[in-house]
């Protein structure tokens, strides 16, 4: 739970600090500028509010791990609520406004967070799950989006670094393989997901994992 309000906090203050001019560059997801990303960022958090005023009364069918879908193809971003995310996002018009509504609707995400009990149930996208498996779900997905977030802007504001090793550990056990040591957390989550590919030297110590690549998550 701790590191779900931590990893969301962060995510949301690197956005906060950007100038407005960086919501024009491109993100690390496909097709999708900055302030694509941000928009996408406050459907999120409509999810978490949404999620966690839905209790389920049956057993979890889904934990952290099992939650996710796992493809071989990152996306090209023609999906049609990729399309749509990029037409929401215009329509703020002005970065502050962007800004305005993901601080306004994160900090209510992040509030009913720290308010839900761990133990109970909730219901998702036609899964249930315990709120701390849910919670954790978000913690990869933070930390993925704040390395989207920064892909092209080296000045500003990084994960913490316990979101990236929850995020790196959570990854291996989703893929079922553990990537090599030398790999910072940073690297296995661009790498292992698709987000950049390999160099020869990173390839050659990844050996057969290597033609596994990329385990893109969804």
């Amino acid at each position: 739970m701790d590191l779900f309000s931590h990893s969301w906090t962060a995510l949301r203050a690197a956005v906060a600090e950007l100038p407005d001019k960086d919501f024009e560059q491109p993100s690390g997801c496909t097709g999708w500028l900055v302030r694509d990303l941000v928009c996408h960022l406050v459907i999120d958090a409509q999810d978490v509010l949404i999620t966690l005023a839905t209790p389920a009364d049956t057993e979890p069918t889904r934990d952290a791990l099992t939650y996710w879908d796992v493809a071989g193809a990152p996306p090209t971003g023609d999906d049609p609520l990729d399309a749509l995310t990029v037409r929401l996002a215009a329509a703020y018009g002005e970065p502050r406004l962007l800004k305005f509504h993901l601080d306004d609707v994160g900090a209510a995400a992040g509030r009913a967070a720290g308010l839900a009990a761990p133990d109970a149930r909730v219901s998702t996208r036609d899964k249930v799950l315990t709120v701390g498996d849910y919670l954790t779900v978000y913690v990869l997905e933070w930390t993925l989006h704040h390395l989207d977030l920064i892909a092209r802007l080296p000045g500003a504001a990084r994960p913490p670094a316990e979101g990236l090793a929850r995020s790196r550990e959570l990854l291996e056990r989703i893929a079922g393989t553990a990537f090599p040591a030398s790999f910072s957390d940073e690297d296995v989550l661009l790498v292992g997901t698709g987000r950049r590919a390999p160099t020869d030297a990173e390839r050659a110590e990844l050996g057969e994992t290597a033609a596994r690549l990329p385990f893109v998550l969804g």
